[in-house]
């Protein structure tokens, strides 16, 4: 049976904190039992809390209550442990407090625990749904817990920053008005407005810029967010911002205080010293160069163009590509013919052909002669240009894809993240990026109109101020996202404060006066009564503790995270309501 716990067994010291420096001294510690090892006249037991491990030692010159209390003890029990601090006989040289331990005087078993569905320590073997499931204990795991206070440091020294820097600390409602922002919303069902509903917040956008207009200057918010959109590993139903907005700002005042942010939180938390200004580049060299507009720069293989070699090549594929106004482009993996045999590039192309490519050719130089798979088609003349221009040599393979643009980078840039993982060419380290420039509007084949890259209150550049009507496709955005490790940590514009400009840009979108007044009346009204320039950005606390932590994914630094389904199977949410919570929403469930 459990003991209860009084004043006399707090704790006087973590665990983990214990050191060569503490011997001699008496101290309590609490936690939970890792490992018990019974070596007949000794016991130990590790016993973990969130610091880490110590050992406790019970021997012949133990209380004989006391050992046998641990000769029952098993893993996970939680412990009240008091006793003197001594050196170890064998020193474990993996762990802090590897050189001393605690012989127990005295210790209460606080809680008992049943056998645990996984186990927790070394020989950690749980499936993804089962650890889920028990989170509650999956969190005990020092890695996990590792990550959850990084999130925790990242958040204290964010905040702190910021407040350093003249920002203040507002919050927006949860509760809002559904406005488009490019995802499906989360609705709350009104009880007392029968037919209407609030919107969960998919970021602060709107909020923050009225704040701007009330004249609150620089505002910053750890702000939860939520958008209803199919999960992935760097993706979750809901998440954390670090949003913050700045009035009488430019896009190089916003990028400066990110950096900031950036050098304060690599240099404190884990030691690596950032080298500021960060690289940049634009879209369309981003596009152009590694096929995403969040490139991973840590490795080479940038997408190279031959469309001028091949463009009379006599081939009607790369011919073709190039007369419709497309192109035809290529990656080198250096040395990869070893290791990228005709069986591994079959499986590429399969690749390829389900992201939206119609096929892929390639260049295999293993022997004297390449291996060419449109040798057929060209001249010898042609196919040495086309090696000579990409420097494909022997050992060497070649992919290349043939048709518009819109489908040429986005494959080969897939191609080129799957086969640098696939080859182990990505080096360990933080390569950051801002990616500057965003097209204003992207086209939607589906509605057939444009949409707003980034969100409708972004600012065009001046200069691309006359092509709003004529050319929106080529209307540049003072936007700018920051991408590390080919992750984007954040996205962020300098805000549109002339009404005029906004309704004009709504026109663009091909929004109607109805619509413009039905979704975003009251700030196109606010910013008739003088709004300051502003602009500012939201940064993924989750991706940033992912990246920083060498996580694999968003679900190992969130404490309660949501599985693909957007369901929590430790919970088992979302879950159906009663039959009277229906009735007072005014809600009728129509089953499928």
């Amino acid at each position: 049976m459990a003991e209860f716990f009084t004043k006399d067994d707090k704790r006087t010291v973590y665990c983990g904190e214990l050191r060569t420096s503490d011997i001699g001294k008496e101290v309590t510690v609490c936690g939970w039992i890792q490992r018990r090892r019974d070596l007949g006249s000794l016991i130990f037991i590790d016993l973990r809390d969130k610091s880490g491990i110590v050992q406790l030692a019970f021997d012949d010159a133990t209380d004989k209550e006391v050992f046998e209390k641990a000769f029952t003890c098993r893993s996970e029990y939680v412990l009240s442990a008091k006793g003197s601090v001594r050196a170890r006989s064998s020193v474990n040289k993996n762990i802090p407090t590897g050189e001393i331990e605690i012989f127990v005087t005295s210790m209460k078993v606080l809680s008992e625990a049943d056998t645990l569905p996984f186990e927790i320590g070394e020989n950690y073997n749980a499936g993804e749904e089962i650890a889920l499931k028990y989170r509650y204990l999956d969190l005990r795991r020092p890695a996990l817990q590792k990550n959850i206070f990084m999130r925790n440091e990242i958040t204290r020294i964010a905040r702190q920053y910021f407040y350093s820097n003249n920002f203040t600390e507002i919050e927006t409602p949860m509760m809002i008005k559904a406005t488009p922002e490019g995802a499906r919303d989360y609705l709350v069902p009104s009880r007392i407005h029968k037919g209407c509903v609030y919107a969960l917040p998919q970021s602060p956008q709107i909020y923050k810029q009225l704040l701007m207009i009330a004249g609150y200057d620089r505002y910053i918010q750890i702000a939860r967010c939520f958008r209803d959109e199919d999960l992935r590993a760097d993706r979750q139903p809901e998440f954390t911002q670090i949003d913050f907005e700045m009035s009488f700002a430019t896009q190089e005042d916003v990028m400066n205080i990110n950096e900031g942010l950036m050098a304060k939180l690599f240099d404190e938390i884990l030691g690596v010293k950032l080298e500021l200004p960060l690289p940049r580049m634009t879209y369309a060299e981003a596009m152009s160069r590694y096929g995403s507009d969040k490139p991973d720069t840590r490795f080479g293989m940038e997408i190279q163009d031959i469309s001028n070699i091949v463009a009379a090549s006599g081939f009607g594929v790369f011919e073709g590509a190039v007369n419709n106004g497309g192109s035809v482009r290529a990656i080198v993996v250096k040395g990869g013919a070893s290791t990228l045999s005709r069986k591994e590039i079959d499986k590429l192309t399969e690749h390829a052909k389900g992201i939206g490519a119609k096929g892929l050719a390639y260049i295999r130089f293993v022997d004297e002669t390449p291996n060419c798979s449109f040798a057929k088609f060209i001249s010898p003349e042609t196919l040495n240009a086309i090696m000579e221009s990409i420097d494909c040599r022997r050992g060497d393979v070649a992919l290349i894809v043939a048709d518009a643009n819109r489908v040429v980078l986005p494959v080969l840039g897939a191609l080129r993240l799957k086969i640098a993982k696939q080859l182990s060419m990505i080096p360990d380290k933080f390569n950051f990026v801002w990616i500057t420039e965003f097209p204003f509007f992207e086209w939607n084949e589906e509605t057939q109109h444009w949409d707003a890259m980034h969100h409708p209150f972004t600012m065009p550049m001046e200069e691309c101020l006359p092509l709003l009507e004529s050319d929106p496709g080529a209307v540049r955005a003072k936007a700018y996202d920051l991408v590390l490790n080919g992750v984007e940590l954040l996205s962020g514009s300098i805000r549109i404060t002339d009404w005029k400009l906004q309704e004009k840009m709504f026109d663009a979108l091909g929004l109607t006066k109805e619509e413009i007044a039905a979704k975003f009346g009251f700030l196109v009204d606010a910013y008739k009564y003088g709004a300051p320039p502003h602009g500012g950005s939201g940064m993924g606390l989750d991706r940033l503790t992912m990246v920083m932590s060498g996580a694999e994914s968003l679900r190992d630094v969130v404490a309660f995270p949501k599985v693909q389904n957007a369901s929590e199977p430790m919970s088992q949410c979302p879950a159906p309501a009663d039959e009277q919570a229906y009735r007072d929403l005014g809600i009728a469930i129509v089953k499928e």
